[in-house]
């Protein structure tokens, strides 16, 4: 590592990928419904964005023993602050124009204000019926502490004006959990449209009514505030104790943790917010976020609009498997590679139902990190465990936001016969593996997938992911090897063919950059062309500046975090990034390398980050067949043309979009379906 690499601070990368997120609610040629949901995913990835990034400057800004580092971090909060504000001004103006262009659809998302009076009978018997209920009001001003608020509710600050003329202030919980957000009233009369209402707007018209019995109220004005908290978990090393009681204590840790930030209304008069604020005992390095009206707008992700003319038509998966053959027999014919979701990820769930009733398989054994609600990945497995096969599942319980989920799974797994293993102490368990053995002449044979994606079938209709399915014996036993190494941590097993952090994978990166590197000092072609999620490592950063000053080209397809700071002089003037952000999501990582003419392509579990590269399991393996590296190739290409979706990441991360000077525009997920479905007709 050297210390003078210049470095862009992650955490505002990570708030200009945010900004590329809004950058789609706010452009008008997206379909209306899409903006409404791209609204949703901007003020979720906020959320997250405090409760992991911005606590852990928040830790070491509070506990740094030296005051340049402490002075470094504080001022850092200050940045994230100034810019997550001007990011809060925008959005709150991008929703009040989506809100207008809804309203040219004749789909309204209307206040208490706007009701006519037959919508108004409607919202006060929705109110008394299904609302009131479900209230548990709570005054704050008669107490020394906030009672424990849930993070991931919404809350009304309540300021009663009573008729002696005093003031109380209480506290609400908006009842999501059990309500819907969104509640559709009558229209008005004689129109074809459709309404909607939040239900926090329905507490709003109807709010003196919650207290009506309580005390004898004047007025009551409510404004919306919500906290964010650290979400680090804090897992005991007494390895005595069972790791899913571990874990399951950290997560009721994590619900007591501090608040690290309040959004709340900026409406909110001063005295309601200090009591609040005072209430909630947050500190000088915690963020306030003054706002809209709204919070929680993470909920427009699922807005119930239902007409399809507003939103992206949906993609037709490509099938490139047929059902009515053995996959063992394609896969021992060829490689077969897939890229989702353009490509039906039933090929996945297939080869796990194929597995688990052929009587020549023997064992599953397979890695689970995010798995979808109603898992046809876990039920295949469960469904082998009765066809006596040996099923082992390496379950990560350390997914962050996951945890109960795979709490959950772990247990049904393990009443059903899975052989379940928690993988290895410190160590996240990343890495997307299935190694099928089967029994064919008498002799044991592997096959395996490797991908850059988890098993879920809810995720995999919007994240870009590879898959490469082989029955490549030396592949398949490097495989099998890791999830001997995850079962017993004793062991070193050597792998011939493929890379695995925290041990192999850096090495190995750095030394195929260093080819490069050399090859550019012969005056040789050199190239490199990446993508990733996030790139914040320094030492493969300061790696990449040393290729592109000897001459490398280097090109990078980064969707969120980068700290390399492109295209300046003196330090990477070869050296090219851009980002995309479309309708779907850009999860693959993918490593390509000249190699003095032999091209090598390498996919991966790994981002380019130090927790990957040195702090969990991940895989980086080879894609051998000429033909796919050819179909990586080109995708990659078609992805580094666009002109439709691509932001530029220069120096100063302002996304400025790819400037358009072709004759027809390139939007790459267009084309890429395009393409595949081209090789799939023949």
């Amino acid at each position: 590592m050297v210390d003078d690499t210049p470095l862009y601070p992650k955490e505002l990368s990570w708030l200009s990928f945010n900004e590329r997120v809004l950058q789609e609610v706010e452009d008008e040629r997206v379909p209306i419904i899409e903006r409404v949901r791209f609204l949703g995913i901007f003020s979720s990835n906020l959320d997250e964005f405090y409760r992991v990034r911005v606590a852990d400057v928040r830790r070491v800004a509070t506990f740094a023993k030296s005051a340049s580092k402490k002075e470094y971090f504080s001022a850092l909060l200050a940045d994230i602050n100034e810019k997550v504000l001007r990011l809060q001004r925008r959005s709150f103006a991008a929703y009040t124009k989506v809100l207008s262009d809804l309203g040219k659809h004749d789909i309204h998302l209307v206040s208490e204000a706007q009701l006519t009076p037959r919508q108004r009978a409607f919202v006060e018997d929705y109110f008394h019926r299904e609302v009131l209920p479900e209230l548990e009001p709570f005054f704050i001003d008669d107490r020394e502490n906030m009672p424990l608020l849930n993070e991931a509710s919404i809350y009304f600050a309540i300021h009663l004006q009573l008729e002696n003329g005093n003031d109380r202030f209480a506290a609400l919980e908006i009842p999501t959990a059990t309500l819907p957000r969104f509640v559709v009233i009558p229209p008005r009369e004689g129109r074809h449209e459709k309404v909607y209402i939040v239900l926090d707007n329905i507490i709003r018209a109807c709010l003196v009514d919650v207290f009506r019995y309580v005390l004898p109220i004047v007025k009551a004005e409510a404004y919306m505030f919500k906290i964010s908290r650290d979400a680090e978990l804090e897992l005991s090393e007494v390895i005595t104790q069972n790791i899913v009681d571990r874990v399951a204590k950290s997560l009721k840790k994590r619900k007591q943790a501090d608040p690290v930030r309040m959004a709340y209304d900026a409406t909110m008069p001063e005295a309601v917010f200090s009591l609040v604020k005072k209430k909630l005992k947050m500190g000088r390095y915690d963020s306030y976020t003054p706002g809209g009206r709204y919070h929680n707008s993470k909920d427009f992700i699922s807005f119930p609009a239902d007409a399809a003319r507003h939103r992206y038509k949906p993609l037709v998966p490509l099938e490139t498997m047929p059902e009515k053959e053995s996959v063992f027999d394609l896969l021992a014919a060829a490689d077969q590679l897939f890229y989702f979701p353009y490509h039906d990820f039933r090929v996945i769930t297939n080869l796990l139902i194929s597995a688990a009733v052929d009587p020549q398989v023997r064992e599953i054994r397979i890695n689970l990190y995010r798995v979808a609600k109603n898992s046809r990945v876990v039920a295949a497995l469960v469904n082998a465990v009765r066809n006596n096969k040996r099923v082992i599942a390496v379950v990560e319980l350390q997914a962050r936001f996951d945890e109960l989920a795979n709490i959950h799974w772990s247990n049904e797994l393990r009443d059903a016969g899975v052989e379940v293993v928690y993988g290895v102490p410190g160590l996240k368990v990343h890495c997307k593996l299935i190694s099928i053995l089967r029994h064919e002449a008498g002799e044991p044979r592997y096959y395996s997938h490797l991908g850059t994606g988890n098993f879920n079938e809810s995720t995999a209709r919007v994240y870009c992911d590879f898959s490469l399915l082989t029955s490549d014996q030396g592949l398949g036993r490097d495989v099998f090897n890791v999830f001997e190494f995850l079962q017993y941590p004793h062991l070193r097993p050597q792998y011939e063919h493929i890379a695995v952090s925290p041990y192999t994978n850096r090495p190995a990166l750095l030394s195929a950059i260093d080819r490069e590197i050399e090859a550019a000092g012969r005056g040789e072609r050199a190239e490199l062309f990446f993508k990733c999620n996030n790139l914040v490592d320094t030492q493969v950063i300061e790696r990449l500046y040393r290729a592109g000053a000897a001459g490398v080209r280097v090109r990078l397809i980064v969707r969120s975090m980068c700290s390399l700071v492109c295209e300046t002089e003196g330090v990477s003037e070869n050296i090219q990034a851009v980002s995309l952000v479309d309708k779907f999501l850009e999860h693959a990582r993918v490593y390509m390398f000249h190699n003095g003419g032999d091209e090598q392509v390498w996919l991966s579990s790994a981002d380019l980050m130090t927790r990957n590269l040195d702090h969990r399991v991940e895989v980086s393996f080879p894609v051998r067949d000429p033909a796919h590296r050819q179909t990586i190739r080109d995708i990659m290409e078609l992805q580094w043309r666009d002109n439709r979706k691509a932001r530029v990441l220069d120096a100063d991360q302002g996304n400025t979009r790819i400037a358009n000077h072709a004759a027809r525009g390139c939007r790459a997920q267009d084309s890429i379906y395009r393409y595949l479905k081209k090789k799939e007709e023949g």
